[in-house]
């Protein structure tokens, strides 16, 4: 029996309640090694990755976390190209929203970061594919989210297409 297999068993014989407390405690285990530094932990896991998978790759900006707080960038380069990182989860298409970056109907919002990288994980939290987008590319694909009152991106196939693809695992 595999470690995968072993979890899977020991989770499964977890009550509900048990089984919430064993999530309390990794986050905050993930907390305590400063992998994560808030609760949302999908996005977070976009963002570890994908400085990660940039500073792992020869040729791609070395990049640092952005300091929390700090409004559309989650990332820097040295060069001080400002990155926002975006995570989707599969099976899910559509980023979450990018606040401040301009009204509907206004013609050229100030430039808010250089890049955005959209993470796409798979239900165990592992990269499938790290997509960078322009500025202007994301000027060209974003989204009006009525509900929010912001900007999200869709992963269509003009996106995937059009952006540069950073990373790709090849077992799908």
């Amino acid at each position: 029996m595999n470690k995968v297999d072993e979890i899977e068993k020991c989770l499964g014989n977890l009550t509900d309640e048990d089984l919430w407390t064993f999530y309390a405690y990794a986050g905050l285990e993930l907390k305590n090694r400063k992998l994560v530094r808030t609760r949302n932990i999908v996005g977070e896991r976009g963002e570890f990755l994908a400085i990660k998978i940039y500073n792992q790759t020869p040729g791609l900006a070395n990049l640092q976390a952005a300091p929390e707080g700090t409004t559309n960038v989650d990332a820097l380069s040295r060069k001080g190209e400002r990155y926002s990182i975006k995570t989707v989860s599969k099976p899910r298409n559509l980023t979450g929203v990018f606040y401040g970056c301009g009204e509907q109907g206004e013609p050229q919002p100030d430039k808010k970061f250089e890049f955005v990288i959209i993470v796409v994980i798979d239900k165990f939290y592992s990269p499938e594919r790290v997509l960078e987008l322009t500025w202007d590319q994301f000027l060209k694909y974003r989204r009006w989210n009525k509900t929010m009152r912001a900007w999200n991106l869709s992963l269509t196939k003009g996106l995937i297409a059009e952006g540069k693809i950073i990373f790709e695992r090849h077992d799908q």
